[in-house]
């Protein structure tokens, strides 16, 4: 395996970009529950096309998509945009979400960054940390069974005393091939899987079995996960792919 490559970071101050700097290995704490296809890891990679430390983060994140106990999804943040590439999947309400994620205790913001389950921040570029991290973390949880029924989606049991957030997430599975043309990745053509094209938030859990209506997709193609959160850049309690 590689050894650790160094990951820029950026500090944001009303959407503008401070100051890069280095940063090391998260800490990760064990887990206790077992991944599986029913009760998947959640794994967030916040990267950017026009950040020339993501390729090897997106490269794993495109070998763990093919996993059944994962939901892998892609976030492109925007605050590289400036720097001589916009990327074509960015948007600022992924780069909001990251920064939810540091606000809340999780790392700094700082690209790539992988997050899982929404309560452990690993630096995208260490790919020993990454996978010793998924060996130790497990699946989300406790947390409600998420179920479709009758075409909606259902969230039951076991209750909770912390209201947590109800997101859909719409992400396209296929590998998508994008060239670079300017840039610190110019020249390069980079493959991502699993881009995230939506995040919506259905409405909140409140530990009572509650039930949500599926919004027509504006794009075809595109698969679908359920994502349980205690609050705004929270742990993800449950998930489930439709």
């Amino acid at each position: 395996m590689p050894n650790p490559k160094p990951v820029a970071v950026v500090t944001l101050t009303a959407g503008a970009l401070i100051a890069l700097i280095v940063l090391g290995t998260a800490t990760v704490r064990a887990g206790t529950v077992s991944a599986s296809a029913t009760n998947p890891v959640v794994i967030e990679l916040y990267h950017s096309q026009g950040c020339s430390s993501c390729p090897p983060a997106e490269a794993d994140l495109n070998a763990l998509a093919t996993r059944p106990d994962i939901i892998a999804l892609s976030f492109a943040v925007t605050y590289w945009d400036r720097l001589g590439w916009k990327d074509t999947f960015g948007s600022p309400q992924y780069t909001q979400r990251q920064l939810d994620y540091a606000h809340a205790g999780q790392g700094e913001v700082a690209t790539p960054e992988f997050i899982i389950n929404g309560s452990h921040a690993v630096v995208g570029a260490d790919h020993r940390g990454l996978y010793a991290a998924l060996a130790s973390i497990g699946a989300p949880g406790p947390g409600p069974i998420i179920s479709v029924r009758s075409g909606l989606i259902h969230i039951e049991g076991p209750g909770g005393q912390t209201p947590a957030i109800v997101w859909l997430v719409r992400y396209d599975p296929r590998t998508l091939a994008v060239p670079i043309k300017a840039g610190e990745n110019a020249g390069r053509t980079l493959p991502n899987r699993n881009v995230v094209r939506a995040l919506i938030r259905l409405g909140d859990w409140n530990g009572r079995a509650t039930a949500f209506a599926l919004p027509t997709a504006s794009e075809a193609n595109l698969a679908n996960a359920v994502l349980v959160q205690r609050g705004t850049g929270g742990p993800i309690v449950a998930a489930h792919k439709l």
